[in-house]
Protein backbone atom coordinates (compact mmCIF):
# COMPACT_ATOMS: atom_id res chain seq x y z
CA UNK A 1 0.00 0.00 0.00
CA UNK A 2 1.47 3.37 -1.03
CA UNK A 3 1.90 5.97 1.69
CA UNK A 4 0.09 9.27 1.35
CA UNK A 5 1.09 12.77 2.30
CA UNK A 6 -0.35 16.28 2.13
CA UNK A 7 1.81 18.99 0.54
CA UNK A 8 1.16 22.72 0.61
CA UNK A 9 2.44 25.11 -2.03
CA UNK A 10 2.76 28.86 -1.57
CA UNK A 11 3.11 31.61 -4.18
CA UNK A 12 3.99 34.61 -2.01
CA UNK A 13 2.95 38.17 -2.66
CA UNK A 14 1.90 41.13 -0.55
CA UNK A 15 -1.25 41.82 -2.57
CA UNK A 16 -1.97 38.14 -3.32
CA UNK A 17 -0.49 35.09 -1.62
CA UNK A 18 -1.62 31.97 -3.41
CA UNK A 19 -1.88 28.66 -1.59
CA UNK A 20 -2.61 25.14 -2.75
CA UNK A 21 -2.87 21.80 -1.01
CA UNK A 22 -2.11 18.58 -2.87
CA UNK A 23 -2.43 14.96 -1.74
CA UNK A 24 0.18 12.52 -3.01
CA UNK A 25 -0.39 8.79 -2.79
CA UNK A 26 2.40 6.96 -4.56
CA UNK A 27 2.63 8.54 -8.01
CA UNK A 28 -0.96 9.80 -7.89
CA UNK A 29 -1.68 13.47 -7.19
CA UNK A 30 -4.97 15.11 -6.33
CA UNK A 31 -6.02 18.61 -5.38
CA UNK A 32 -7.32 18.99 -1.84
CA UNK A 33 -7.96 22.75 -1.87
CA UNK A 34 -6.59 26.04 -3.10
CA UNK A 35 -7.14 29.74 -2.68
CA UNK A 36 -5.58 33.14 -2.31
CA UNK A 37 -5.05 35.57 0.53
CA UNK A 38 -5.74 39.06 -0.83
CA UNK A 39 -4.76 42.24 0.96
CA UNK A 40 -5.61 45.81 0.03
CA UNK A 41 -2.88 48.36 -0.65
CA UNK A 42 -4.76 50.79 1.61
CA UNK A 43 -4.18 48.56 4.64
CA UNK A 44 -1.17 49.27 6.88
CA UNK A 45 1.71 46.90 6.18
CA UNK A 46 1.56 45.17 9.57
CA UNK A 47 -2.15 44.41 9.05
CA UNK A 48 -1.50 42.98 5.58
CA UNK A 49 1.22 40.70 6.96
CA UNK A 50 -1.00 39.68 9.90
CA UNK A 51 -3.79 38.74 7.49
CA UNK A 52 -1.41 36.57 5.42
CA UNK A 53 -0.11 34.89 8.57
CA UNK A 54 -3.60 34.29 9.99
CA UNK A 55 -5.10 32.89 6.81
CA UNK A 56 -2.14 30.64 5.99
CA UNK A 57 -2.22 29.44 9.62
CA UNK A 58 -5.91 28.57 9.17
CA UNK A 59 -5.15 26.59 6.00
CA UNK A 60 -2.36 24.70 7.79
CA UNK A 61 -4.66 23.95 10.75
CA UNK A 62 -7.48 22.76 8.50
CA UNK A 63 -5.55 20.55 6.03
CA UNK A 64 -2.54 19.58 8.17
CA UNK A 65 0.11 19.44 5.43
CA UNK A 66 3.38 17.72 6.31
CA UNK A 67 5.51 19.82 4.01
CA UNK A 68 5.48 23.10 2.15
CA UNK A 69 6.98 24.24 -1.13
CA UNK A 70 7.43 27.95 -1.60
CA UNK A 71 8.47 29.93 -4.64
CA UNK A 72 11.63 31.96 -4.12
CA UNK A 73 11.51 35.72 -4.54
CA UNK A 74 12.41 36.95 -7.99
CA UNK A 75 14.15 40.30 -7.77
CA UNK A 76 14.03 41.52 -11.36
CA UNK A 77 14.45 45.27 -11.60
CA UNK A 78 12.03 46.28 -8.85
CA UNK A 79 13.75 45.88 -5.48
CA UNK A 80 10.83 47.49 -3.61
CA UNK A 81 8.41 44.89 -5.00
CA UNK A 82 10.83 42.08 -4.16
CA UNK A 83 11.15 43.37 -0.60
CA UNK A 84 7.35 43.45 -0.16
CA UNK A 85 7.10 39.92 -1.57
CA UNK A 86 9.81 38.80 0.84
CA UNK A 87 7.85 40.19 3.77
CA UNK A 88 4.69 38.35 2.67
CA UNK A 89 6.75 35.21 2.19
CA UNK A 90 8.07 35.56 5.74
CA UNK A 91 4.56 35.87 7.17
CA UNK A 92 3.42 32.75 5.31
CA UNK A 93 6.52 30.76 6.26
CA UNK A 94 6.15 31.72 9.91
CA UNK A 95 2.71 30.09 9.87
CA UNK A 96 4.23 26.95 8.35
CA UNK A 97 7.19 27.01 10.72
CA UNK A 98 4.92 27.03 13.75
CA UNK A 99 3.45 23.78 12.45
CA UNK A 100 6.97 22.30 12.09
CA UNK A 101 6.45 21.56 8.40
CA UNK A 102 9.33 20.47 6.18
CA UNK A 103 10.22 23.35 3.84
CA UNK A 104 11.55 23.34 0.29
CA UNK A 105 12.19 26.40 -1.85
CA UNK A 106 12.10 26.43 -5.64
CA UNK A 107 12.80 29.08 -8.22
CA UNK A 108 10.09 29.93 -10.76
CA UNK A 109 12.09 28.13 -13.47
CA UNK A 110 12.43 24.97 -11.32
CA UNK A 111 8.66 24.94 -10.79
CA UNK A 112 7.96 25.45 -14.49
CA UNK A 113 10.42 22.69 -15.40
CA UNK A 114 8.79 20.25 -12.96
CA UNK A 115 5.24 20.99 -14.11
CA UNK A 116 5.60 21.72 -17.83
CA UNK A 117 9.00 20.28 -18.70
CA UNK A 118 10.42 23.67 -19.72
CA UNK A 119 11.86 26.24 -17.32
CA UNK A 120 10.79 29.06 -19.63
CA UNK A 121 7.13 28.02 -19.88
CA UNK A 122 4.55 30.79 -19.80
CA UNK A 123 1.87 31.21 -17.14
CA UNK A 124 -0.85 29.70 -19.35
CA UNK A 125 1.16 26.53 -19.93
CA UNK A 126 1.75 26.13 -16.18
CA UNK A 127 -1.93 26.63 -15.39
CA UNK A 128 -3.00 24.11 -18.06
CA UNK A 129 -0.56 21.47 -16.81
CA UNK A 130 -1.63 22.00 -13.18
CA UNK A 131 -5.20 21.34 -14.31
CA UNK A 132 -4.15 18.20 -16.19
CA UNK A 133 -1.82 16.79 -13.52
CA UNK A 134 -4.41 17.22 -10.77
CA UNK A 135 -7.39 16.12 -12.88
CA UNK A 136 -9.30 19.36 -12.32
CA UNK A 137 -12.37 20.31 -14.35
CA UNK A 138 -11.03 23.80 -14.96
CA UNK A 139 -7.84 25.79 -14.60
CA UNK A 140 -7.42 26.87 -10.96
CA UNK A 141 -8.16 30.53 -10.38
CA UNK A 142 -6.80 32.97 -9.44
CA UNK A 143 -3.45 32.41 -11.12
CA UNK A 144 -1.66 32.80 -7.76
CA UNK A 145 -3.46 29.67 -6.52
CA UNK A 146 -2.47 27.79 -9.70
CA UNK A 147 1.15 28.84 -9.11
CA UNK A 148 0.95 27.58 -5.52
CA UNK A 149 -0.40 24.22 -6.70
CA UNK A 150 2.48 24.11 -9.21
CA UNK A 151 4.96 24.62 -6.34
CA UNK A 152 3.37 21.70 -4.46
CA UNK A 153 3.62 19.53 -7.59
CA UNK A 154 7.28 20.54 -7.92
CA UNK A 155 7.86 19.31 -4.37
CA UNK A 156 6.60 15.86 -5.34
CA UNK A 157 9.12 15.61 -8.18
CA UNK A 158 12.04 16.65 -5.97
CA UNK A 159 11.39 14.52 -2.89
CA UNK A 160 13.06 11.27 -3.94
CA UNK A 161 13.91 10.26 -0.35
CA UNK A 162 10.22 10.20 0.57
CA UNK A 163 9.38 8.04 -2.43
CA UNK A 164 12.05 5.52 -1.42
CA UNK A 165 10.72 5.47 2.16
CA UNK A 166 7.10 5.20 1.01
CA UNK A 167 7.86 2.24 -1.23
CA UNK A 168 9.26 0.14 1.62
Amino acid sequence: MAAARIIMGIDPGLAHTGWGVVRQKGASLSCVAYGCVATQSTMPLHERLAKIYAQISAVVLRYKPECVAVETVWFGSNAQSAFATGQARGAALTACGQASMTLAEYSPSQIKLAVVGAGSADKGQVQYMVQQLLGLERIPSPDHAADALAAAICYTTHSVSWERGAAQ
